[in-house]
């Protein structure tokens, strides 16, 4: 090889030299005094313009030239590729479009009985003809395999996306959405302009979805399938938190610092956020680190995994990008993020988890048990009118995609009545209708409080309904992406090609800027066309706003489908669907106490952790009532050891295909195991095993019932670990010993292991003794243990032992803010639920509070953020000084104007509640594990533990962005 002329550039300018020497120490994990050598000599590593290479270079110019003809002779370019998709589920003697054909009218039998209308049969003629031109066959019967697999295995799957909501894939049971009920128009989605795959994403119970992804590997060789990568970028917190490690920040440091951000939003740390941590935004060491930051925010971080986008090829994977093994077993990924695929055409299929489906599952489950009827997504009754008056009424605790404040709040002031309503609702709720000033119009011409009218262009320029089929379902106020990028074409007429280029630019989540492009073409043609500068302009806005999230029609529907029957499970089962909610965590809006506390409020009746009673995950249990009773489970103990069944059945899922070559014998996926070590089929899992304390308990009492602790110990065999957190839940009620009782109990066992000259396995270990008995355990302890142990307590609130001094304050109880006392003030303080800063909110931030009374919903707006930003994002019990405002529909907010962090009142309130512990047994046993980390006094012996102080009293908040 010649000599060659370069310069290993780094970064452009060399003023970049600190960062990219903070780059060095994150790569390294080091900090920047220890680095040494590691380090660039110099700033030369940026890159230069040809005259001052060749002044670099003037000794040797032959280098310069070599360099120029090395380059022109590399001619390779993506385009050279030739993508083939895979034919895998096209039966032998049959052509794809005819296999797909024969699929569809094979559901139009299965799901209309084979009588439909003619408009439904000239919609199913069309989508395949078009399919069949373009050549998509291929790609609808991968996506039907996948699915025809997921429900062979029971697994709960919906599709959505581009084209999963058209008559074929709804006869192909892709997805559930009746097409006789929303008219979604195919061309949309797939059409010659796009000149690119199909989309459609499939949604999977979110813990079995790696059942359906290993199929996959299986179905076509982890050879010629892998999962698409995602490029991770910096945001704020992670970059405080890099930097300030590289230059050599303490943790507690650059924590306090990365706490003043909220989530993944802003561009930096300004000097009160700085001040706000406690530090000084003057210091040389953070002024620096702040800087740095700053310039980092957007840079890659790392490349991950997609959630679950596929490229399937139908020869080897390889001889298109580099393929790699994931660290979770059994994956594989390629280094192409899903905008690298796109580039080349190359179809990907989305895998997607939802854990909204295995909770609908496990609430089907739990019915066919207890109640002896069966459901699937398919066959829930529709257009329930009880149902609807539900959600009406705002009660949505638990439903799928309505159950933020800001969709209850929505609910009662748009009444939903049909299913195109809750297609509305789900979409209504976010960036694009908001940021277009879409959402007030349309609920004003829903309530008739507005002439329902459709924008037209001038005569000359076009007939006045050019947008009334775009508008016509949603009262001529576009709020689907869809609609607007039928106004881009009906009214700005922009070319297919123009529209498509739109259509991708808003295609991105957390649009990078390409947007802006187009604005002045769409508001400029529309304008010259006659139509209104505002409604043009309003418009562009939206459109925007979709390209921070965009949420098609199409996407809208599918989600509506699960929105009704959570809201069905939810009114007429309630009892399955705090249960299936509950074995389903974590997800959602809520923790465990809150979705308890609403089943309560149901007329459900939920009873406590007992041993002689529960099992590993919640249960129903029969009783006289209308309601099955929901028994907690021993999952919901902090720490205690079950196994998920679905964990283990994929388990030996994995382990029985191991060694194996392919599902399906004639397949021609003879390398699938070469990127993957062998392994013996029948070999014993790995020793990583997690002990299941909840099946011995379980298996132990259904060869005896328990009549003693001693004898519960015995029977089970469980480490003191496992017994101390059982007697701490208050898990031996039905044993005759509550919690203070039980924990005593406890410390009298001897320890795990026994010394053999004292170890007797059948022997009674302790003598009878006639103590006196301990003193009752007062409620407010017990609540406390409760929530520490469990997340939830059944015999009170934490709020109400401190009312009486809240009262004392005028503080009122969140039941006071109701729409009876509009702009009234007050002080109200509630623990923490719900935080919530939606990108669309302008920096609002949307904070839920609770009390034992209920729950109250707290406005701040960005001047009292910024002024309460550390109360806000840090305070678990808050005390907010404001007013009170309620709208027309008696939707009722409390708008903050001073803020306090009670947070201490908690910790007060369990100090004092263990002030009152019994006394601790000397010795060297474990007497007090619970809440507490060894980290924080690794100096004491690990048999002893210090008394629990300042232990967490609730769990943390859910926070959204």
């Amino acid at each position: 090889m010649p000599l060659l002329a370069t310069n290993e550039v780094l970064y452009h300018d060399p003023g970049r030299r600190p960062l990219q020497d903070v780059l060095t120490c994150i790569r390294e994990k080091t900090t920047i005094e220890a680095v040494g050598r590691k380090l660039e000599a110099n700033a030369e590593r940026f890159l230069k313009t040809p005259r001052e290479m060749a002044r670099l270079f003037r000794d040797v110019p032959e280098a310069i030239s070599e360099t120029m003809r090395f380059a022109d002779r590399i001619e390779f370019s993506l385009d050279q590729l030739r993508y083939q998709y895979p034919d895998e589920p096209v039966p032998p003697g049959k052509t794809a479009q005819g296999h797909l054909e024969d699929l569809t009218w094979a559901g139009v039998d299965k799901y209309f009985g084979g009588k439909i209308d003619d408009k439904l049969r000239a919609t199913l003629k069309k989508e395949l003809a078009l399919i069949s031109e373009l050549k998509y066959a291929h790609y609808f019967l991968t996506v039907h395999d996948i699915v025809h697999y997921a429900r062979s295995q029971n697994i709960l799957c919906q599709g959505r996306g581009s084209a999963a909501n058209s008559a074929v894939c709804y006869v192909l049971g892709i997805t559930s959405v009746d097409p006789t009920k929303v008219d979604l128009l195919f061309e949309r989605f797939i059409s010659k302009e796009r000149l690119e795959p199909p989309d459609i994403d499939v949604d999977f119970e979110h813990s079995r979805r790696e059942e359906v992804m290993q199929y996959v590997y299986r179905r076509y060789g982890r050879h010629r399938a892998a999962i698409i990568a995602t490029v991770i970028h910096y945001r704020p917190r992670s970059a405080i938190r890099d930097v300030g490690k590289a230059l050599g920040l303490t943790e507690d440091v650059t924590a306090a610092l990365a706490d003043t951000v909220w989530g993944s939003w802003g561009k930096g740390l300004n000097d009160m956020q700085v001040r706000q941590a406690g530090l000084d935004p003057q210091n040389p060491m953070i002024n620096l680190a702040v800087e740095l930051a700053t310039e980092l925010i957007e840079f890659p971080r790392h490349l991950s995994q997609h959630v679950g986008g596929y490229v399937l090829t139908q020869d080897r994977l390889d001889t298109y990008v580099p393929i790699g093994n994931a660290a979770m077993d059994d994956r594989t990924f390629i280094e192409w993020d899903k905008d690298d695929v796109d580039a080349l055409n190359m179809m990907k299929v989305d895998v997607l988890a939802l854990g909204m489906l295995t909770c609908i599952r496990k609430c089907f489950d739990l019915i066919d048990q207890h109640k002896g009827k069966r459901w699937v997504l398919a066959t829930v009754p529709q257009d329930d009118p009880k149902v609807y008056d539900m959600l009406c009424a705002g009660e949505s605790l638990g439903v799928f995609q309505v159950e933020s404040r800001a969709q209850m709040n929505m609910l009662p002031r748009l009444k939903p009545r049909t299913f195109y309503d809750l297609v509305i609702e789900v979409a209504i709720v976010r960036p694009g209708p908001i940021q277009g000033d879409m959402v007030h119009p349309y609920l004003r011409r829903r309530n008739n409080l507005e002439k329902v009218t459709y924008p037209s262009p001038s005569p000359e320029h076009g007939p006045a309904d050019e947008l009334y089929k775009v508008l016509h379902k949603t009262k001529g106020v576009p709020l689907f992406q869809e609609q607007a990028m039928r106004i881009a074409i009906e009214a700005a007429k922009f070319t297919p090609e123009e529209a498509n280029g739109l259509r991708r630019s808003m295609a991105t989540f957390r649009n990078v800027g390409t947007i802006g492009q187009y604005e002045e073409k769409l508001i400029g043609n529309m304008v010259a066309r006659g139509y209104d500068v505002n409604f043009a302009r309003s418009c562009f806005d939206q459109i925007k706003g979709f390209g921070s999230y965009g949420f098609p029609e199409s996407h809208a529907a599918s989600f509506a489908q699960l929105v009704y029957i959570s809201s069905w499970l939810k009114y007429h089962h309630p009892d399955a669907f705090c249960c299936g909610l509950l074995n389903s965590q974590p997800m959602g809006f809520y923790a465990p106490a809150q979705i308890v506390g609403d089943a309560r409020k149901n007329g459900v009746e939920v009873r406590e952790i007992d041993v002689s009673y529960s099992f590993a995950q919640n249960t129903l249990e029969n009783t006289d009532g209308r309601y099955c009773a929901v028994r907690l489970g021993f999952r919901q103990i902090d720490g205690f050891h079950w196994l998920d069944e679905d964990e283990e059945r994929l388990k030996r899922l994995q382990l029985s295909f191991r060694g194996t070559r392919s599902v399906n014998p004639e397949s021609r996926d003879s390398q699938v195991r070469k990127c993957a070590p062998e392994f013996d089929a029948g070999a014993s899992p790995r020793n990583d095993k997690k002990e299941d304390w909840a099946d011995r308990i379980i298996k132990a009492r259904n060869r005896r019932p328990f009549t003693s602790l001693e004898d519960f110990a015995r029977d089970t065999g469980l480490p003191k670990r496992a017994l101390i957190l059982l007697a701490d839940a208050d898990a031996f009620r039905s044993l005759g010993l509550d919690r203070r009782e039980a924990l005593w109990q406890v410390r009298r066992l001897p320890d795990d292991v026994a010394l053999p000259l004292f170890e007797a396995a059948t022997a009674r270990e302790q003598p009878d003794e006639h103590a006196k008995p301990l003193p009752v355990m007062p409620r407010p302890e017990q609540v406390v243990a409760d929530y520490q142990t469990i997340r939830l307590s059944l015999k009170g609130h934490p709020m109400e032992f401190l009312r009486e001094m809240f009262s004392r304050e005028r503080i009122v109880a969140c039941k006071e803010i109701s729409h009876e006392n509009e702009r009234r003030r007050v002080r109200c303080a509630g623990v923490v639920l719900v935080r919530q800063r939606p990108g669309s909110a302008s920096g609002v931030v949307f904070m839920t509070l609770e009390d034992e009374t209920g729950i109250a919903n707290v406005v701040v707006w960005p001047k009292v953020m910024e002024q309460y930003r550390k109360e806000v994002m840090g305070a678990r019990l808050i005390e907010v000084q404001g007013y009170i405002q309620s709208s027309p529909e008696k939707v009722t907010h409390l708008i903050a104007q001073r803020m306090i962090d009670r947070s201490h009142d908690l910790v007060g309130l369990a100090n004092d509640a263990l002030s009152r512990k019994h006394p601790v047994p000397s010795g060297v046993t474990v007497v007090e594990p619970l809440n507490d980390d060894r980290r924080d006094h690794a100096d004491m012996p690990a048999q002893k533990i210090r008394h629990p102080r300042n232990v967490r009293i609730l769990p943390p908040s859910r926070d959204f962005h």
